[in-house]
This record gives structure tokens, sequence and C-alpha cells, in this order.
């Protein structure tokens, strides 16, 4: 099925958990294939933006066991990963990519990294540069510094690098390439962006200090396998957040979740709106896990989301423009051009989307004005192949009067694989 069809839901009264964190499946696979010995990953998202750094690596000479969907072995070669047989493709997956890049640029042979036409679209200059200097040859074929990428590794000298933008994933391609560097690396970015490569490290047996906004890492490093329980993946948790919070009367318990405060940052919003949240870490290390209770109350009420708090907000945008169409008053987003670069431009895609449900809203160049409040109304909706926009139409659609259909939903197997069975068992328990 290509498709969902949604009809609206009185209540939700719910506890259950969500498939592990995307952005801590890539990372674990990437380390255990680079540590020696073998790394074992519990809770392993089997998405397809997952299983695209799985394959990267196996083409690479790791061997990677699935003891169960959620369960993957892994063989690391330490420093021997071997050269490619042919061009490896990155699916749908930035991520796989541009961490990929940061991994190879220290190996002594050359690898070429593809995608699909969403991946060729965006722009890969942000990690280029920085490997550029660590001495790698890096050449991006597209036009404007876009994919496909080819990588001739070489030695790498470690590199003294300030991001313009806080940015995870060129934070990690740094740090990836600077376990293969000589000498003392130092990267510092405007804020503190998501830190898992960060969290991981140490539990992998690398060493670096941190100092105000910089990071700083001697290389090179030997890493050893490990054992590693991968938490539910709280940017999809966002998406019952917000259902949970805008649907007056509801309760929701979701169990083992990612805490990770570098990327809660929409709970800081929500509770801004009004919303009952209570979240409880229960294991506090290398990834802090826990139990998030939301109880929906009063309706939501508008508020500014800007500045700081974007770079750990920025893949739950389109989830929270749903709470803003739900919410009295009009809500600002601002300082998330990002977000045109994404799967699809993604501010583009939120406006037509929520306008088609009846909410008005005004694009900017760097984000939105949601006036929120308005009754929504069932639409038929196009995920534009970005599994996020997609999911947020569907709990739109849960909340709307009428009949949803959100078309071109395979895309949604990228991250939450089982998205469209709890939207079915939802929407049963909520008639």
């Amino acid at each position: 099925m290509n498709h969902l069809e949604i009809r609206p839901i009185r209540k939700l009264d719910a506890e259950f958990s969500v498939p592990g964190d995307k952005s801590i499946s890539h990372r674990g696979i990437m380390l255990g294939g680079i540590a020696a010995g073998t790394t074992r990953l519990r809770g392993f998202l089997p998405g397809e933006d997952c299983l695209s750094t799985l394959h990267a690596l196996q083409a690479l000479g790791c061997r990677i066991d699935r003891v169960s969907p959620d369960e993957v072995l892994i063989e690391g070669r330490g420093a021997k990963l071997l050269a490619p047989a042919e061009p490896i493709d990155c699916g749908n997956s930035g991520t796989t990519m541009r961490l990929l890049a940061g991994v190879v640029a220290g190996y002594p042979f050359t690898t070429r990294l593809f995608g699909d036409a969403s991946l060729s679209r965006r722009p890969m200059a942000r990690v280029a540069d920085p490997l550029r200097k660590f001495g790698a040859n890096l050449v991006c074929e597209g036009p404007e510094d876009r994919p496909p990428l080819a990588i001739r590794g070489t030695p790498l000298k470690a590199i003294d690098f300030t991001s313009q933008v806080a940015s995870a994933q060129v934070k990690s391609c740094v740090l990836l390439a600077a376990l293969h560097a000589t000498g003392k690396t130092t990267f510092t970015e405007p804020s503190l962006s998501r830190d898992h490569t960060e969290r991981l490290l140490p539990a992998f047996g690398a060493s670096f200090r941190t100092e105000k906004k910089s990071l700083i890492l001697h290389g090179p490093q030997r890493l050893e396998g490990t054992e590693l329980d991968v938490p539910g993946d709280f940017s999809s948790a966002a998406f019952w957040l917000v259902l949970a919070a805008g649907l007056p009367g509801s309760r929701l318990t979701l169990r083992k979740v990612g805490l990770n405060p570098t990327r809660t940052a929409l709970i800081s919003a929500l509770l801004r709106m009004g919303a009952g949240i209570m979240e409880k870490v229960e294991q506090p290390t290398p990834e802090p896990m826990g139990t998030i209770t939301v109880m929906g109350g009063e309706r939501l009420k508008a508020t500014p989301v800007a500045g700081k708090e974007i770079p750990n907000l920025i893949d739950e945008i389109p989830i929270l423009a749903v709470a803003a169409a739900l919410a009295e008053g009009t809500t600002e987003i601002r300082d998330a051009s990002e977000l045109r670069h994404k799967e699809s431009d993604r501010l583009a895609v939120i406006t037509k989307n929520l306008r088609l449900f009846g909410v008005p809203v005004e694009e900017k160049p760097d984000g939105l004005l949601i006036e929120g409040g308005c009754p929504l109304v069932g639409a038929e909706v196009d995920s534009h192949g970005d599994h996020r926009i997609a999911m947020s139409a569907a709990i739109l659609g849960l909340l709307a009067k009428g009949k949803t259909v959100v078309k071109d939903t395979s895309c949604i197997e990228t991250s939450y694989p089982g998205f469209a069975k709890q939207i079915a068992l939802i929407q049963e328990l909520g008639r």
C-alpha cells in the first residue's frame, strides 16, 4: 500500500514504544565497523535509512549478522576497512552519506557515494570542506556541491575547524575523520548540536575533551567493540506526543524513549504551549532513555520558536506545525531555512499541506506563520517523498473532520517501519 486512509479519532488512551533511534543506529553501525572486535546493537532501527548504512559497512568488508530485525552483531575491522567493489548506494539517507564520507576519508582507496533523486539534491559542501582540509581528495560530482561524492582517501592531518552552522552531521563527519588523523583536531560550532557521537565515542573506548563550544580529539585512536542498547527514537515519538497533547482527555505513555536533552526541544516547545507532559529518565548512559507521559488537556496556545532551539528541533518542525495548527493564536517559526534542504523543501510543503487542511499559514524565507484554532477538514495530500511530511499529515488526519488520504507513503519506511499499523490500531481504539 502506497497511501494511508485516515478517519478522525475521539480519544487516545494508549501505552506503547517506538522503533529504535535512527541517529544512534547509524552511528552504532559505523563505529562498530571501524572498531576492533564485536559490537552488539540491541534496538537497532531496521528502517531503510539505517539499512543503507548497514549495507555500506558490509561493502567496506565488515561482517554484520542480523540476530533479529532489531538486533545486529558487527565484526569490526578496526583500521582495515576494504575498498568497496562498486559505488555505495546511500539511498535516501543524508546521514549515511555525510558520516560515511568522514569514515572513508582516511583509508587508502577510492569510494564513490551516491543516492536517490532526493539525496542527490542535498548540499554536501558542509562536509566536503573540512574533509579537504584534512587532506582527503573529495569531489562533489553533482552541480553546486551535490552528490555523488568521489573520495580518494589519504593519510589525514588534524585540523582546526569552525563550522558556520550547528550541525550534528558535520560535527560527526569531522570527528569520524579525526579518529584516523594525526594530531590534535579541534571542532567548534556556534551552538551545541545533537551530541550522539560524543556520547557513543567513549563507549567504544575513544577519548576527547570539550572546551566551551569546541571538541578536541587527538588522533589516531583505536576503537573497541561494545554492547549498546538503542533507545526509542524521540523523533518518532514526537508524532504521538503532539497527537496526545492536542486531543483533550487523552492519555499516552511511551516507554524506553531516548531522552537526550539535545533531542527533546519539542517537549520544551509543547510545555510552553500548555501541554501536560512528564518525562522520567530511567537509564542515564550512554544515551538517556526513559518514559514520557502526555495528558491531553485544554487547547494549546501559540508560542514563538526560533534561535538556538532550532538545531535540536529541526526534524520535529513538521509535527510542531501540527501543534501550531491546533493552538490558539499565531505561532511564528524562524531561523529554520535548513528545512528547505531536507528530503523536500519542508517549509513549502508544510505550507501547502496545512492550507489543504484549512489552516491559514504564511511561508517565510526561513520559517512559517501559522494561525491556529481553525477547524481542521480532512484532505488529500502528497508526502512529496518525505517521511516526516507524510507522518505529520497522518496525525492531522486523526484530528480533522472527515476522511484524509496521504499519498506516496512508502517513504515512511526510511525511519518508522510499522507506522501504518500503529495508525490503524490507534484508529481502532479511538473510535
